[in-house]
């Protein structure tokens, strides 16, 4: 809490992943149920938090005053977990920011800037190799799917910002490009945009107009759904 109020010590993002280690008597080297190396439940209340003390933060500040989401203290510590932890940490952290894409609502809202924040400006593929396999994976079970995770891909596969089908690993192999592009139609009911990022504007800016636009507006700080910090 205190590093959320002032961003000190700086030595606490150094600490995280050393933290949400579990005691080498307490790991699971198979990485089942018990989640490996790392303790999944101090993750995921980790994860929570920030992102609470976050909304409220923007709530109290108002539109006017509130930071972009990219220049604030709760990104930093989302940006030192997904690039210091290892393959399966930062697997488990993205799932833990997955899982809060829920309803229509300023949590919701929230949590999916953050994910594509952490995409757009990912220093390496494999995170955003990751961020969508989390997203993938949730939507190729049965739906219902929730609100907040298909409004999230939607935006990610049709804002050129992101340049999805672009990315090597969507066309690693025939049948990984097929069942992205499943997908993506199961989601927009439409062919989805060619490779290079052809199609314009976002997908969430638009649906959010249906439900929960107001507290979306109110999380961002009323600049909508893609305030990531206005660097773009």
């Amino acid at each position: 809490d205190g590093y959320l109020q002032s961003r000190a010590p700086y030595t606490l993002l150094l600490e995280l992943r050393h933290r949400l280690l579990l005691h080498p008597d307490q790991q699971d080297s198979t990485s089942g149920a018990r989640g490996g190396r790392y303790n999944i439940p101090l993750l995921n209340s980790l994860v929570l938090h920030v992102g609470a003390q976050a909304i409220a933060q923007m709530q109290a500040k108002g539109p006017q005053l509130a930071s972009p989401i990219g220049n604030s203290p709760p990104m930093d510590i989302y940006a030192q977990l997904a690039g210091d932890l290892d393959s399966e940490g930062r697997y488990a952290f993205l799932n833990a920011l997955a899982n809060q894409l829920r309803y229509p609502n300023s949590h919701t809202h929230y949590f999916s800037c953050v994910l594509l924040f952490l995409f757009q400006e990912a220093n390496t593929e494999l995170l955003q190799e990751q961020i969508t396999r989390v997203l993938v994976e949730r939507l190729i079970v049965h739906r219902p799917h929730p609100w907040g995770l298909l409004i999230t891909f939607i935006e990610l596969i049709k804002n050129p910002r992101y340049h999805f089908w672009s990315k090597p690993f969507i066309r690693a192999a025939p049948e990984i490009e097929k069942l992205f592009e499943s997908v993506a139609r199961s989601c927009m009911g439409s062919q989805p945009p060619p490779p290079g990022g052809a199609a314009t504007g976002g997908a969430a800016g638009s649906q959010r107009s249906d439900g929960g636009a107001d507290d979306a507006s109110t999380a961002s700080g009323g600049t909508g759904m893609l305030s990531l910090g206005g660097e773009h």
